[in-house]
């Protein structure tokens, strides 16, 4: 079998992401690496570090949302190199928080780092938050004095 290239992945990993939406961890777990620097920050809160951890936190995320739908990516930039890429892109989606009584959209800014290990692109790194949208400076500093 010839290793994916990096944009065949990108569509792997555009298939996978909205299945967390709908409580399934699988898909995206596939994708990730299992080595020690693997690393997780999503908006739910700390950073997860380590193959144990991270799949912790994606099972925890998976638990969160309910009857997802994926409305799109925009893609803001990508890079790639010999053994590293990364992608930087808003993703947008509908999903029921557990507990929520109905559907919301959500737009997550996110960065996603993959590495190519034994051929294949994995990821490495995944840090997605919900602020999509600009804030002023003075927003910035209250909720950094927070």
């Amino acid at each position: 079998m010839i290793a994916p290239s990096f944009e065949e992945e990108v569509d792997r990993y555009h298939l996978a992401v909205p299945e967390i939406t709908r409580g399934n961890p699988g898909p995206v777990k596939e994708l990730y690496s299992r080595l020690d620097d693997v690393t997780l920050a999503n908006p739910f809160g700390g950073i997860a570090r380590g193959w144990a951890q991270v799949e912790a936190r994606l099972d925890q995320a998976s638990r969160n949302y309910h009857e997802g739908e994926m409305l799109g990516f925009d893609t803001i930039t990508s890079y790639t190199a010999r053994d590293t890429a990364y992608l930087v892109e808003t993703e947008h989606f509908r999903a029921r928080m557990a507990g929520a009584p109905m559907v919301e959209e959500f737009a997550l800014r996110v960065t996603s780092i993959f590495r190519r290990e034994e051929g294949y692109w994995k990821l490495v790194h995944r840090h997605a938050d919900p602020a999509a949208q600009p804030q002023s400076r003075r927003s910035l500093a209250q909720t950094a004095t927070s």
